[in-house]
């Protein structure tokens, strides 16, 4: 799931607010709340990493780009056929827009598996 916009909040302030906002807009599409107890094994909020393409096809994005670990909503297991073990999906607020695969968005965050993460600058 992402959140398409095409404009970024300029201070932590209009961040939080935006987060409050984004994790309304999100919980009501899903009809559950994100959780929020973040696992000690987990990349903390505010880590910074590069959204990378899956080597093995195109997508899920178009272009490897930076981004940080939001701290929206805590890590999830990914719950689908293809997931590894363990894995986890986090909230991830790209530092440009962003279109995916397909081409949709721009998208300034989406939920991201862990298999597309890696540590960044």
């Amino acid at each position: 799931m992402a959140a398409s916009s095409s404009s970024s909040p300029s201070s932590a302030s209009s961040s939080g607010a935006a987060n409050i906002c984004d994790r309304a807009a999100v919980e009501r599409l899903t009809g559950r709340a994100l959780p929020q107890l973040w696992s000690s094994a987990a990349l903390p909020a505010g880590s910074r990493v590069v959204v990378v393409r899956d080597p093995s096809g195109d997508g899920p994005w178009r272009q490897e780009f930076l981004g940080t670990i939001d701290g929206m909503g805590a890590p999830e297991p990914v719950e689908h056929p293809r997931a590894r073990a363990g894995e986890l999906a986090y909230w991830v607020t790209f530092d440009a827009p962003q279109y995916d695969g397909d081409g949709d968005g721009p998208y300034r965050k989406a939920l991201i598996w862990d298999r597309y993460l890696r540590p960044g600058p």
